[in-house]
């Protein structure tokens, strides 16, 4: 049964290049290079603003347990493991995915500018957060590119016609770049929500969309509790078969292409590690015979967004807009964060050596 909802304080507002400094402040602490603290704080701000919180600031508890335990590397950078002229096989060591993941797209980018294609396998990074960051790199080069990530040794979600976890939210991601005009970006978890929104919802005393979570004795529920506190449920997978289907070739083609690992009874985590392996597509479009590419992909996009809306529909949106829209309105606004999660990244802080008063002075900032 479903439990009455408690009343939780209304979420505070920050301004994001004051996030921005405190995210950069506390890596710098715990002792990461400059250039590693500011990619890290530039990706996780950047994922508030586009409104995935699951994948924003909120991560910095699980990161911080992460460095404790020993599995989160500082400082590393990518290593490129075999060097096959269009595909790359890349190491990231447990370094942060926020840095490894950029170097990697890095490399592909070159290449594929190069030869008109490159693979890149990521194989072995620390948690490489929201995906379409990286669709966006490739994007701003100009490319198409392609992601399938898996979630290894960290299962959450239940298969299609199970009833315990047993895969990563492992999700995909595409994008499409665009001569003067935002890339289409379409980036998803294969779960029905990903695990940080859950996250999120048990932090703002929220309940979950219906069809999202299962408890331990596999019953559906709506209270994010069943993913936060034991006995534990599952999360389950997007559009039934469907979701699960392309969970599954997620956590091949990232996991076991890339050189990494899937998820199976022997590569189960024990700590807060997240481990990432990500296998990237990333294509020159001058490379096709298609010089009516972008305006055929245009014209498409304009005769979707004709048609009649349905009832209660404002507009139909192109993958990317949402997030873009919501950029807007935070850079504009400040970025929501609960005062639950703004609590833990002050612990966060706290435990690696930022002086109280220091973690202080950055909540005279909230509004």
């Amino acid at each position: 049964m479903n439990e009455p909802r408690a009343a939780y304080p209304s979420p505070l507002s920050i301004p994001s290049a004051t996030l921005h400094d405190y995210v950069r402040a506390i890596w710098e602490q715990a002792g990461s290079a400059p250039r590693e603290a500011e990619l890290v704080a530039d990706h996780l701000v950047a994922a508030n603003l586009t409104g995935h919180d699951s994948h924003g600031v909120g991560m910095i508890p699980r990161y911080v347990a992460s460095l404790r335990d020993n599995e989160l590397k500082l400082n590393l950078h990518a290593q490129v493991a075999r060097d096959a002229g269009a595909v790359l096989s890349i190491d990231g060591g447990k370094g942060f995915g926020q840095v490894v993941a950029y170097e990697a797209m890095e490399h592909g980018i070159e290449r594929a500018k190069r030869l008109g294609i490159c693979a890149v396998g990521l194989r072995g990074a620390h948690h490489i957060g929201r995906i379409g960051h990286w669709a966006e790199q490739c994007a701003r080069a100009g490319l198409v590119s392609f992601h399938f990530v898996n979630v290894a040794g960290d299962p959450l979600v239940a298969p299609f016609g199970g009833t315990d976890r047993r895969i990563g939210t492992n999700p995909f991601c595409a994008a499409f770049p665009r001569s003067g005009k935002p890339p289409l970006v379409l980036d998803f978890a294969t779960s029905a929500v990903a695990f940080g929104k859950v996250r999120v919802a048990y932090n703002q005393g929220k309940q979950v969309p219906p069809g999202a979570l299962i408890d331990h004795d596999g019953q559906a529920t709506l209270e994010p509790k069943a993913m936060i506190e034991a006995p534990f449920g599952s999360l389950l997978p997007f559009g039934g078969h469907k979701g699960f289907g392309l969970a599954a070739m997620c956590e091949i083609f990232g996991g076991a292409l890339s050189g990494g690992y899937t998820t199976h009874a022997e590569t189960l985590g024990t700590n807060h590690a997240i481990v990432n392996c990500m296998l990237s597509v990333i294509i020159n479009p001058a490379a096709f015979d298609a010089p009516n590419a972008e305006a055929e992909a245009d014209a498409f996009v304009e005769w979707v967004k004709a048609s009649p809306l349905a009832a209660g529909t404002e507009s139909i949106q192109a993958p990317g807009e949402p997030e873009r829209a919501m950029r807007a309105r935070r850079e504009a606004q400040g970025v929501p964060v609960d005062p639950a999660t703004w609590r833990q990244i002050g612990d966060a802080a706290l435990a690696v050596g930022m002086p109280a008063e220091q973690v202080d002075r950055w909540s005279q900032h909230l509004q």
